[in-house]
């Protein structure tokens, strides 16, 4: 039997994944993912087993945000934000505009000289494929290059001084100007389409003609890759229209 096709995003466009946060202790001591923010799109935490936090940079200054099962947490557009391990955390992850984060929309704490080299910030972000020890040991190396530059801007909001975190914003606009027409082109076929079908059909039943009804069905999907390396932590992935890029 041949599987029907997945013609429409999720609920609201969103994008979903599954994240174990990393284990790996950082230099500050504590074990976690990469911290980082995103330009566009709002993201959720929905904690479904163990223990830990979020920390979180923006105009309310430092947040650590504590992390257990059946808590929410949301940023966002411009929120700096590190997963961090307290023991075995596993959460569900919502992220707005699906496709768009895949498509770039997350810019990572990385010293200001790397953030100011679109080439060597690209080399520093960029992962090999694969879920193997290679890839495991980039990833760290990502990890610590971006908790390198957090741990700065956060000592500076911690002390009164926002200049760094708002240069960080603006390098962080700087980097991914250049893939706003893409991302534009995924924004109308993704999230904004779903609104505007829900405006038809809003339409369709106030002129009483609710035909689209006899389109409704149902789907079902599995991950399609286990245990890949995100930032925060092992990710497992669903490639859903738009919400999971090949």
């Amino acid at each position: 039997m041949v599987k029907p096709a997945l013609p429409r995003p999720l609920p609201g466009a969103v994008g979903l994944s599954h994240l174990t946060a990393y284990d790996w202790e950082a230099a500050d001591g504590v074990c976690g993912g990469s911290p980082h923010l995103h330009l566009v799109c709002t993201e959720a935490y929905v904690v479904t087993g163990g223990r830990g936090a979020v920390q979180t940079l923006s105009p309310d200054g430092y947040r650590d945000i504590p992390l257990e099962p059946g808590s929410v947490a949301w940023f966002t557009p411009g929120t700096v934000h590190r997963m961090v391990q307290g023991g075995e955390l596993r959460v569900t992850v919502l992220m707005q505009n699906s496709g768009l984060p895949e498509a770039g929309d997350a810019v990572f704490t990385f010293p200001p000289e790397v953030l100011a080299d679109p080439e060597r910030y690209a080399a520093a972000a960029t992962l090999p494929p694969g879920t193997g020890v290679g890839t495991a040991e980039a990833a760290r190396r990502r990890r610590d290059l971006a908790v390198e530059g957090y741990l700065a801007l956060r000592e500076a909001l911690a002390a009164g001084d926002d200049g760094p975190y708002l240069e960080f914003q603006r390098a962080a606009a700087r980097l991914v100007r250049d893939k706003v027409p893409a991302w534009r082109e995924l924004w109308q076929a993704g999230a904004l389409a779903a609104a505007e079908r829900t405006g038809a059909q809003l339409d369709a039943l106030a002129a009483g003609e609710p035909a689209y009804l006899n389109e409704a069905t149902a789907h079902r999907a599995s991950p399609t890759r286990l245990g890949g390396f995100g930032m925060c932590g092992r990710r497992d992935e669903y490639e859903l229209p738009g919400a999971t890029l090949p």
